[in-house]
């Protein structure tokens, strides 16, 4: 095994021990919980070594990337970045989930090239806590309507919220928050019952606040080099 490949394995066992102490803290099965290793901006090789090590949940937030790796290592796709009308298309040929819809258009364009695709894709309808635009994400007030828009959409499945809490909110107040709202929405959506929450700096609170989907890269993979 190489360096790297025990790097990863060790880093991925300690994540997993800290979800299952945290879910059996929160009264919660860890079966209730999917792990999605964030493998954007590394190479392929660590999804690799990732997919030996059993991993099949992998999450991308540029469709270039995505489309790349996704054609040499099989397993479950997540788009997670803020999607782009032009890059529809190129998304729904490698994605099996999406979790930032925030706009109706988005919803309908993206039945429609399911349609065209023959092909099914999940979505998450992405939460914003404090209405930033930069980030993306409708408010709690909108977010019911965006659901009603576009559950009984032809090739999607409504899957659930995804929010990533502002870096100004403390994480016990932004989860909490996050929850309430989330059990708002399964009052009224009973089939979308997920919620993609919980990053590397803040999935234990996350499960502790009912996220069943956590986006988790640094933390096993290490620190990220971008480039430009």
């Amino acid at each position: 095994m190489t360096t790297r490949a025990v790097a990863i394995t060790e880093s991925l066992d300690l994540v997993k021990k800290q979800i299952s102490a945290a879910a059996v803290g929160a009264g919660r099965s860890v079966d209730e919980i999917t792990l999605i290793a964030v493998t954007k901006t590394y190479p392929v090789s660590d999804v690799e070594i990732l997919h030996g090590l059993g991993e099949r949940n992998f999450g991308e937030n540029r469709s270039e990337e995505g489309a790349d790796k996704s054609a040499q290592v099989s397993g479950t796709w997540h788009y997670q970045g803020q999607v782009q009308s032009r890059k529809l298309r190129d998304i729904a040929g490698w994605a099996t989930f999406i979790h930032s819809i925030d706009s109706p258009d988005h919803a309908l364009k993206l039945s429609r090239i399911c349609g065209e695709l023959s092909k099914d894709i999940s979505i998450f309808l992405q939460l914003s806590l404090d209405g930033a635009p930069e980030r993306g994400g409708v408010i709690a007030a909108e977010i019911f309507a965006l659901a009603e828009t576009v559950v009984n959409l032809p090739n999607i499945k409504l899957a659930g919220l995804m929010c990533v809490p502002p870096v100004s909110f403390e994480h016990q107040r932004a989860f909490s928050e996050i929850a309430q709202i989330h059990q708002r929405f399964i009052g009224s959506f009973s089939e979308a019952k997920s919620l993609s929450a919980g990053m590397s700096s803040d999935f234990e609170v996350a499960i502790a606040h009912g996220a069943t989907h956590l986006r988790i890269g640094s933390q096993i993979l290490g620190s990220r080099t971008y480039h430009p």
